[in-house]
């Protein structure tokens, strides 16, 4: 007996079929038939019903970042769809596997401008990496199984499915659908022996190698690999923003944080090393500062699995391209053991100076108020430092960074590349439900926390026990300390005004406190973690704090401050 269901049942099982388990969303009136099939999928497809369509796509980025799996959104035409676009633009540059499902008019209607219509194929193929519009039901099992292969596959990213309604409602004969070939698109790119040799050969004749270690290293599961790496040739290594998990912040060749706020070290000796090794990331501008001046020194090799991402910042000597899992190994069997103990003793210098000057000022003050560091720092060992680290955009972010220390893998999701206020709250929702075995912290300023601040009911709703620590410093902080280092303290529009944060949380029913001492700070923490559920905590930190150090704008990565 044929198998014959509406469009919207096939997308049903297509997802189900794809291991689809939670799905992040809104309903509208041009998705509306695939929220009735939804009705009847209920046991096996959770849908999240979030506040607004850009909660959706930041909760399906923080699922997907720390389960590895991939988001899933659902949303309607029109307004619903190009709310998610900010979401699919950082998930796009931050390599981040996700696929939105919208509503679309019926065919019949498209080019019309029909009630809710935008050309959403066309909004979003910069930012994705496929964009299709299901015009058919017959497209649909197809369709489906395609976007989440390329969605996952290779280097990982967003995917837009533009589902017209007719296609929706139309019956077809159902078959499930797998893919793991296309043609034309090699997701992998073929691992070149003689660059391997190669970089091998250039690694163990260095007498002073830095790893640069990238998110790249989290999306291909490759961190016993880059611990065997770094082990096997006494290579000290720097983290990029979203690749700090990638190594635990205790491992003794772990030298903290590479860019504009990272650590003294990794980033001075950036220019002294004579092999640069670049593994998963993308020489961002925020870790390289002026490209006239960076590692002219240093002969360069870069692994990535992306080959749009050789020579795009940073020409390189020797790239090695495929997946960092196989090509890390395979340099590794060639790696001759050694130890660089001069070369690790110079890190030590850079060490005490930032920790005499930025460090311990931050995490252990002799004003009366409240650090951002130190408050940072606490929740961090509250949780063992096993919790992951979720954070909004700002100083919270390079702050959290910096002070919060990380134990297990996949335990930072923050915004990289695109830098999106609001992003913080939706995606630790989205966390909570990617790994429920886990604690998720998020970080947030009082700007980036009332942009998706109507999240709140999310959690409120589904009781997602996420730890909210806003630091609170009436500022948009960032954008300030900018204004006082480079624009005379001209804080033109920084301020903030803010309401009481204890009555909003009141207001949602999650449970809050607010603290200004530092004598109740450890008790406040202690609450939070041990409260079932959601918790806001509100910490009123000092207004002009400032993140150190900071390669100042169109500096050189050396050329740190290490004050305002």
């Amino acid at each position: 007996m044929k198998n014959i269901i509406t469009g919207a049942e096939a997308l049903m099982r297509s997802l189900e079929h794809q291991g689809v388990k939670t799905i992040f969303g809104y309903p509208g009136g041009s998705i509306m038939p695939v929220f009735d099939a939804l009705y009847d999928h209920r046991e096996t497809l959770n849908h999240i019903l979030v506040r607004h369509e850009q909660g959706a796509a930041h909760a399906a980025q923080g699922f997907a970042r720390v389960s590895g799996e991939v988001g899933v959104c659902l949303v309607t035409s029109g307004p619903g769809a190009t709310n998610t676009i900010t979401g699919i633009a950082d998930a796009m540059i931050d390599s981040t596997p996700m696929v939105v499902i919208a509503g679309q008019v019926g065919t019949g209607f498209l080019g019309t401008d029909a009630f809710q219509e935008v050309d959403l194929v066309g909004i979003t193929q910069p930012i994705t990496k496929w964009s299709y519009q299901i015009r058919s039901a017959e497209d649909i099992s197809w369709a489906v199984a395609r976007a989440f292969y390329i969605a996952e596959s290779g280097r990982p990213g967003p995917v837009v499915l533009d589902f017209a309604k007719n296609a929706q409602v139309e019956k077809v004969e159902y078959a499930p659908a797998k893919l793991d070939y296309i043609r034309s698109y090699l997701p992998v790119p073929e691992m070149d022996e003689d660059a391997v040799r190669q970089a091998a050969e250039l690694i163990n004749n260095a007498e002073c190698p830095l790893v640069l270690v990238g998110q790249g290293v989290e999306l291909g599961n490759a961190q016993q690999e880059l611990r065997a790496f770094i082990e096997k040739a006494g290579m000290p290594a720097g983290c990029t923003l979203l690749g700090l998990s990638a190594l635990p912040t205790a491992h003794p060749l772990n030298k903290g944080m590479l860019g504009m706020h990272g650590n003294l070290g990794p980033n001075i000796n950036t220019n002294k090393c004579d092999v640069l090794i670049g593994v998963g990331m993308r020489f961002d501008d925020r870790v390289t500062g002026k490209l006239d001046t960076y590692a002219k020194q240093a002969k360069i090799i870069h692994f990535d699995i992306d080959p749009a991402e050789i020579n795009k910042n940073v020409k390189v000597d020797i790239a090695v391209l495929g997946d960092c899992k196989e090509t890390l190994a395979a340099v590794t069997a060639l790696l001759k053991p050694a130890v660089h103990q001069d070369w690790l003793d110079s890190f030590l210098t850079y060490e005490k100076l930032e920790e005499e000057k930025v460090i311990r000022p931050e995490l252990h003050p002799t004003g009366k108020s409240l650090s951002m560091g130190e408050v940072i720092r606490a929740v961090s060992e509250a949780t063992n430092n096993e919790a992951i680290l979720v954070t909004d955009v700002g100083q919270n972010q390079l702050m959290s960074a910096r002070y919060f220390k990380y134990s297990k893998e996949r335990s930072i999701v923050t915004t990289g590349g695109l830098g999106t206020m609001g992003f913080g709250l939706p995606a630790a929702i989205g966390a909570t439900f990617g790994r429920p075995d886990r604690t998720v912290c998020v970080f947030m300023g009082d700007g980036g926390l009332q942009m998706n601040i109507q999240e709140l009911g999310t959690i409120m709703e589904q009781k997602a026990p996420v730890k909210m620590i806003l630091l609170n410093n009436n500022f948009l902080g960032n954008v300030r300390q900018w204004q006082a280092m480079f624009f005379n303290r001209r804080y033109s529009f920084t301020p903030m005004l803010n309401p009481d944060y204890m009555k909003i949380a009141s207001a949602y029913e999650i449970p809050s406190r607010r603290v200004m001492a530092r004598e109740d700070l450890k008790g406040a923490i202690e609450e939070m973690i041990s409260t079932d559920g959601p918790f806001l905590l509100e910490a009123c930190v000092i207004e002009e704090g400032n993140v150190l150090p900071m390669t100042p704008p169109g500096g050189s990565v050396n050329q740190m401050l290490l004050e305002c």
